[in-house]
């Protein structure tokens, strides 16, 4: 491995000072009730449907692709956006040059996701024929990943091509949509939340229901990701999404959801596209993923602020799974393989100021940027998950009955 520039020194400056004024903002994460970090971060890998995915129980589909790793020194990567550092200067993704130049693989990565369902929409015929969908790593949240992998829609990772997969989090090691990290490893864990155009709203927004405020008609925006936005819909109604609530409880957020996209208050139910909104100004108010809005303010001069809700956030995670018809599995495991580096994932985390599933990235980080070895959001503490909260497990029928009921009240 070679040795990666520090933060301190990296060309482009706003590498150097992407998170450092978040920590004041994002003091709000302590809060009462819920699990500690352990047991947060675990449940977090259980937002997937309930029962068995495991390596050796994931349904029958399409055979794997025949693996050309060896003579196609090649990986295609498709990520969500904003979700990997990036020299503006330069257009170019600094970790991901440094991997094909240890690895000498050529790595293409496209910013192709910006919803689960709509991207399942776009390959999921491919998977069930077992085509090569032209993506060697996909990046899906733990329920989506849990339907692939129980599909058989994703290939068994070889886990002697990752030896660093020994710094998984521990927690993170046993998630029940995939038991034992069969066909998955988590890339980085988040926070849904709000946050709000400071100029334009300058008094903050406290709770979910700060959104519904007359002056804000028309320039709200929430996430399409049902466990996020219903999730703090519920929790705004003292649900426990962690706990056994059932179709009343749902069905009462989605009447509140449904009440505000009718009536004009809501502007449009988005993905990551949301983002684009909010620098337009078309948007002053959103339910949104907690990096996010790091890396805008950061592009942008610092223009919103980000909370988690009085009455509790959410927490989740994206995976890195090989589709079933990728041709370069040994690859994409050199790819994971590299990014569970810990000075790697601290270079990532530095960015994308997202949890990271790397044990001792918290100790690099003092090489890559110490300013952030305290921050929050990348590194939470036990007390800091008490405000955030994992949306529980559903069935296959849940999925199905849930699901359509939130993409029928967004117009999907």
């Amino acid at each position: 491995m070679t040795t990666r520039r520090p933060i301190d020194q990296h060309p482009d400056p706003r590498v150097r000072a992407l998170v450092k004024a978040q920590l004041n903002r994002r003091s709000l994460l302590l809060g009462a009730g819920g699990l500690g970090m352990a047991g947060l971060l675990s449940a977090c890998g259980t937002s997937g449907t309930s029962g068995s995915a495991s390596g050796s129980s994931a349904a029958a589909g399409p055979t794997a692709a025949v693996d050309k790793s060896a003579e196609e020194k090649t990986v295609a990567w498709a990520n969500w956006t904003l979700y990997l550092d990036y020299d503006d200067a330069s257009k170019t993704y600094p970790s991901l040059l440094d991997f094909e130049k240890t690895s000498g693989i050529k790595a293409t990565y496209a910013e192709d996701i910006d919803g689960n369902d709509s991207y399942y929409g776009k390959i999921q015929a491919q998977l069930a024929a077992g085509q090569d969908i032209g993506q060697d790593i996909i990046t899906p949240t733990d329920w989506m990943a849990g339907r692939l992998i129980r599909q058989g829609y994703t290939q068994a990772l070889d886990h002697a091509n990752i030896p660093n997969i020994k710094n998984l989090r521990a927690a993170l090691k046993d998630v029940d949509f995939d038991k034992g990290r069969a066909h998955s490893l988590t890339w980085q864990s988040g926070f849904g939340g709000i946050a709000w155009n400071k100029e334009k709203i300058p008094g903050g927004l406290k709770s979910v229901d700060d959104l519904w405020k007359p002056e804000l008609k028309g320039r709200v925006e929430v996430l399409d990701e049902m466990r996020d936005t219903m999730g703090l819909l519920m929790m705004a109604q003292g649900v426990d999404i962690t706990g056994d609530w059932g179709d009343d409880e749902f069905d009462k957020a989605l009447e509140t959801l449904t009440q505000q996209i009718d009536s004009g208050q809501i502007r449009q139910v988005k993905g990551n596209s949301y983002k684009e909104d909010l620098v337009s100004g078309d948007a002053l108010a959103v339910i949104c993923w907690s990096g996010d809005i790091t890396q805008l303010n950061f592009e942008n001069g610092d223009k919103w602020e980000f909370a988690i809700p009085e009455s509790g956030g959410t927490l989740w995670s994206d995976n890195m799974l090989v589709p079933i018809g990728s041709q370069h599995k040994a690859n994409a495991e050199a790819l994971m393989n590299y990014y569970y580096d810990p000075e790697v994932a601290a270079t990532v985390a530095a960015y994308v100021n997202y949890v990271s599933p790397v044990e001792g990235a918290k100790e690099a980080m003092e090489k890559v940027d110490p300013s952030l070895v305290d921050n929050k959001l990348i590194f939470p503490t036990d007390e800091d998950l008490k405000a955030v909260s994992v949306f529980r497990s559903l069935s296959s029928d849940e999925e199905t009955n849930y699901g359509n009921k939130f993409q029928t009240a967004i117009g999907v």
